[in-house]
């Protein structure tokens, strides 16, 4: 048990951080963005250049990861969704957009670094094996101790920064927001850029782990939109409790049950199915939106 229970606080922290980024999106811009997860592979092909092109160290790959896709988020959201959603009058050009770009960076990701399986060496060596009831190597550790502190520091930033208290005021009520005087143009691309940043640094942490290749995005916008839909559309604290909740479930169905990937993820869905047949906003979201 004691296993199950790290391996998922392992998966769940790096989750978190990925259901993070798109439920920022989502709530400031009501825009359910498809490409988070090719953003995601972008961010591990970012680190993987850096490190082990460059010979630079693994952190300043992961900054650069940040940095890259920080920039890529704010410029999709500046020349992108912000024209569409100013000039379309239905939610769907926006999801035809999102839909539309994680098939360019898709083609982007395959002509420049090719669909081969990348990664990096190690940041850290060595296993842990405590009395035979957690055995975990000690980069696994060390990356689910970084993504929890980022998952910390975003919800601290929001909290307590002037920008994070602007974007929570825009998720709440945009119109309201505006009146009082918050450039909700401005917010939005600091939020769009932020959760496309997180999904790289995400990328990054985990080339190190699973290594990364151009086949990875698809699944991983899935995990994502499963995330929020377990925690509620929207809502920064149901977006961490989602990833940690999908994280036990897959570590429950790969260790104790010793099934295989897909046939977890099959009883997955089905019972997310079953859930959302019951309680459609999520455990944190409200009836009403």
């Amino acid at each position: 048990m004691e296993q199950v229970i790290a391996n998922g606080l392992y998966l769940g922290a790096q989750y978190a951080l990925i259901a993070l980024g798109l439920t920022l999106i989502f709530s400031l811009m009501n825009v359910l963005n498809f490409a988070h997860g090719q953003m995601y592979v972008l961010g591990g092909f970012v680190t993987y250049t850096v490190v082990a092109q460059f010979g630079l160290p693994f952190i300043v790959g992961l900054l650069a990861s940040g940095l890259v896709l920080g920039a890529v988020g704010a410029m999709v959201e500046r020349f992108l969704f912000r024209p569409v959603i100013r000039k379309s009058q239905r939610e769907e050009s926006t999801m035809l957009l999102a839909a539309g770009i994680a098939f360019f960076l898709d083609a982007v990701i395959l002509l420049v670094f090719g669909e081969k399986q990348r990664g990096v060496p190690k940041i850290v060596d060595g296993v842990l094996n405590w009395d035979f009831l957690i055995v975990m190597p000690y980069d696994r550790i060390a990356i689910g101790l970084l993504a929890i502190a980022m998952v910390a520091a975003f919800i601290l930033f929001m909290q307590y920064s002037k920008t994070g208290r602007a974007m929570r005021a825009l998720a709440q009520d945009k119109v309201a927001a505006r009146l009082m005087g918050v450039d909700v143009e401005h917010y939005s691309m600091i939020g769009f850029a932020m959760g496309a940043m997180l999904a790289g640094v995400v990328g990054g942490l985990l080339v190190t782990i699973t290594g990364i290749n151009l086949g990875m995005g698809g699944p991983t916008s899935i995990k994502a939109f499963m995330m929020i839909m377990i925690g509620g559309a929207g809502v920064i604290s149901g977006a961490i409790m989602g990833g940690f909740i999908l994280g036990m479930l897959e570590s429950v169905g790969l260790t104790v049950l010793a099934a295989s990937g897909d046939i977890t993820y099959l009883a997955i869905f089905a019972s997310l199915m079953v859930f959302l047949a019951i309680r459609p906003q999520g455990l944190m979201g409200k009836p009403w939106g």
